[in-house]
């Protein structure tokens, strides 16, 4: 295999330019979805055509993200790359004034080639990742953000916006997700509902586009412990998915109701005996246990419990509820594997699944849905520490949703053009085999395959900056200050007495 660190650089073009040509001739087989060439310049084109206002200088600035050298450190270096030929000025204009529709987005990014499992089925995974603003206090909507510290104990509530993703998933072990969803929560939102509201509208837009139709397996959906599962699985009921989340290992659910003596008198009991998952004096036989033997995590033996479910009271989010609390069952998983990576002690992990009566099959395939989940934070890494996404300093909610979405779409062309890309690696780097190359080697190439798709983005016409503010005056319009994780705003301003 040719060694491109070795190559001098016409040779470096010709060897991209014979490769970029062999994998646009047709179609190429990615896991079990067909990716065309000409997927790629589609979706640019519906890209661009979502811009509204300031289109050509922010696609201009999605493709500065994708063919920057290296990591993107601040905003006015993407202005330096040639694939963007406006000012500094054009760029902030852009990212504070334009305009993109993202129910567009969405209804685009629904219709794209998705990745499956193995059986077809589609795996959504739901998280959340949070944009620290921590010295921002001009910026509205900010949320004290739970932030994990390095150390046992040490987490950390750091003002931030949050944004919810949901995301489709591979089935083998890749860094690679499918962003289809991004939502910010605000202040005085409610994390379950909006997720809820998101989750309906994702699996709605892939029952439009043709991505599941009825006889298709239930859409599986994943999340980690921050969601009340048990919750968003009683509001999704009427939706075609199963609802897969982890519980922490303090909690105590209740069981199904034994059955009473003949002669017992009084009320019947509604609820079951309890089970404290940590507490294993309270457990009973399961119903399910399989013994799988993996290559990373050694013998992983998945315990299932059947008919499982929290004891509701009308406190909190139950308050309003009309009537008697609902019942909400399902499987209860545990997950204890022989070791970790890097030698740290394995402790069991508790899942909960909305479906009730599961087979082994059933428990194998949920455990191993759940290790997926990881890979969203391959891409929330990818996104903060590659592309940029919470390096600019904006000030306003809505600049920051326009950038967000500027890297979502950003991350669905390098997807799209993964089975394109040529192996660009550096001499000490191992070559990679078709198909497996990670998302920062293949936007390592972009800027070979941006030269043979569409560029619909007109050239910048002459202008002249304005004036600014007179040198030696001072702002007599400070910006207002606003609180963290309130609706209403401070009326206190920056002082201005001083020299």
């Amino acid at each position: 295999m040719i060694l491109f660190g070795f190559l001098s650089q016409s040779s470096k073009t010709k060897a991209v330019a014979a490769m970029v040509s062999v994998a646009c001739a047709g179609p190429v087989v990615l896991g079990d979805t067909p990716a065309r060439g000409d997927d790629l310049a589609r979706f640019r084109q519906e890209f661009y055509d979502s811009l509204t206002a300031r289109a050509d200088a922010l696609f201009e600035l999605c493709d500065a993200v994708l063919c920057a050298d290296g990591p993107v450190h601040s905003l006015v270096e993407l202005t330096l790359v040639a694939e963007h030929r406006r000012g500094h000025g054009a760029m902030y204009d852009a990212l504070a004034c334009g305009r993109i529709e993202p129910q567009r987005l969405r209804r685009v990014l629904a219709g794209l080639p998705l990745p499956r499992g193995v059986d077809g089925r589609i795996v959504l995974a739901v998280d959340v990742s949070p944009w620290l603003r921590s010295d921002a206090p001009t910026s509205a909507d900010r949320l004290f953000c739970h932030v994990y510290g390095r150390g046992k104990g040490n987490a950390q509530m750091i003002p931030g916006w949050p944004y919810s993703f949901v995301a489709a998933l591979e089935p083998g072990r890749s860094s690679w997700t499918a962003m289809l969803d991004v939502v910010r929560i605000g202040p005085g939102q409610d994390a379950t509902a909006v997720t809820a509201a998101q989750l309906r509208e994702v699996v709605t837009r892939l029952r439009n586009a043709d991505q599941w139709r009825a006889g298709d397996l239930p859409i599986l959906i994943v999340a980690d412990a921050g969601y009340d599962i048990t919750r968003l699985a009683h509001v999704l009921a009427a939706l075609p998915i199963e609802l897969l989340g982890r519980l922490r290992s303090d909690r105590v659910l209740r069981g199904p109701r034994t059955l009473r003596t003949a002669r017992a008198i009084g009320r019947p009991p509604r609820h079951g005996p309890d089970f404290a998952l940590s507490a294993p004096g309270t457990w009973w036989a399961p119903a399910q246990t399989t013994v799988t033997d993996t290559t990373r995590y050694g013998r992983a033996v998945a315990t299932a419990w059947d008919g499982l479910y929290p004891r509701l009271t009308h406190r909190g989010v139950w308050a309003d509820h009309p009537g008697e609390l609902p019942i909400i069952a399902g499987t209860l998983l545990r997950l204890q594997v022989e070791r970790l990576p890097g030698d740290h002690d394995p402790k069991p992990v508790w899942l909960w699944s909305s479906v009730t009566g599961a087979s082994a099959e059933d428990v194998d395939r949920w455990w191993r849905a759940f290790l997926r989940r990881f890979d969203l934070e391959h891409t929330f890494r990818l996104f903060k520490q590659t592309l940029g996404w919470t390096v600019p300093k904006v000030r306003t909610p809505a600049a920051a949703d326009r950038w967000t979405w500027l890297i979502i779409t950003a991350h669905t062309q390098l997807r799209l053009a993964r089975p394109l890309a040529a192996d660009l690696r550096r001499p000490w780097e191992k070559p990679a085999r078709p198909g497996r190359l990670t998302p920062a080697r293949v936007r390592r190439g972009f800027r070979h395959l941006r030269a043979n798709t569409t560029r619909p983005a007109a050239a910048p016409k002459p202008g002249r900056p304005g004036p600014g503010r007179p040198p030696g005056s001072r702002n007599r319009n400070p910006a207002t200050r606003h609180d963290v994780g309130k609706h209403a705003t401070s009326t206190t301003t920056p002082r201005t007495d001083r020299g």
